[in-house]
């Protein structure tokens, strides 16, 4: 095997972008921006906090939330203090254990309810018990069930010539194996402008491609645009691209056929990860039985094209 890049080049490509986060790629449950001046509205979206959250902060969540109600309930139960049979007068361990049994629907045994107050206490903790499994198994089955897309896109965009003409491409992978159904991708290119009146703005427009959708992405998509003369990247370098804090943006979405539900996936790429006059290995093979083969150790790697270097 040809030494496919220059080991600087693969570090830099495998690392995970320690220089700074990209607006496009910020990992799910990451804020992509400090939003000043919201409402209050934003402390009711208790339930989308739960969904992004990693799991485990959220089951850190649900274990403090458990001992806390339960500190509650003892707290309520030590206010009768021979309230509940077998256990040591004001001795908040104990009656944190029954408020565990009661919540929990455990009853050893051992220690039981007396007194209408502390009744009253037990009646209140198991409606609030049957809430809180209901609350807990509905937040557990939203994240397990939410659908999720296993797209893997190259670290690096390629320009090279196609058929005669340039073409920026990058590849993306269905990493399940099995089919998304009227896959779609949209490419936009991003860019810092700054007006005649000296006002800076992030401008966005969208890149034409030679294939913007599949009716069936199963392994392996090249996505290609032209870069001629209706591009917004034609003239461009990787100088001009640098000055202009250029991104390429890609979107994807598809019905992911084993869940039968809507998948999204995005990916960017900064001029530093787009490849002058470099081509992407070849990663489809068949072998002697005709089963084709995906080498995604190859998926990120390109080698110069033999074409002049860029001007």
């Amino acid at each position: 095997m040809v030494n496919l890049l220059p080991e600087q080049f693969r570090k830099r490509f495998r690392r995970k972008k320690r220089e700074h986060v990209s607006l496009w790629r910020a990992p799910p449950g990451r804020r992509l921006a400090i939003i000043k001046g919201q409402d209050r509205s934003r402390w009711t979206d208790f339930y989308h906090a739960i969904l992004v959250m990693p799991w485990p902060l959220f089951l850190l969540m649900l274990a403090a939330f458990f001992v806390a109600l339960n500190c509650a309930f003892a707290l309520l139960y030590m206010v009768d203090p021979n309230g509940i049979e077998h256990a040591e007068p004001g001795n908040f361990w104990d009656a944190f254990r029954f408020s565990v049994h009661t919540i929990a629907s455990i009853g050893y045994g051992v220690l039981t309810p007396k007194g209408t107050y502390v009744n009253v206490v037990v009646i209140i903790e198991a409606f609030v018990g049957v809430l809180n499994v209901a609350l807990i198994t509905g937040a557990v089955f939203s994240r397990f069930s939410r659908p999720t897309a296993r797209i893997l896109f190259s670290d690096i965009a390629v320009i090279t010539n196609f058929d005669g003409e340039p073409m920026l491409m990058f590849r993306a992978a269905n990493q399940r194996g099995n089919q998304i159904l009227d896959a779609n991708i949209a490419v936009n290119f991003a860019w810092q402008q700054t007006t005649r009146e000296g006002h800076t703005m992030r401008r966005f427009e969208e890149l034409s491609l030679v294939r913007a959708r599949s009716s069936l992405f199963a392994l392996s998509w090249t996505v290609m645009h032209r870069l001629d003369e209706t591009s917004p990247l034609y003239g461009h370098t990787s100088e001009s691209l640098k000055a202009v804090q250029g991104e390429i943006v890609a979107m994807l979405s598809g019905t992911d056929e084993t869940l039968a539900a809507v998948i999204f996936a995005r990916h960017s790429y900064r001029p530093h990860e787009i490849l002058w006059r470099h081509r992407f290995i070849d990663i489809l093979s068949r072998q002697a039985d005709g089963q084709i083969v995906v080498e995604l150790t190859h998926f990120h790697e390109a080698v110069p094209d033999g074409s002049a270097d860029e001007a």
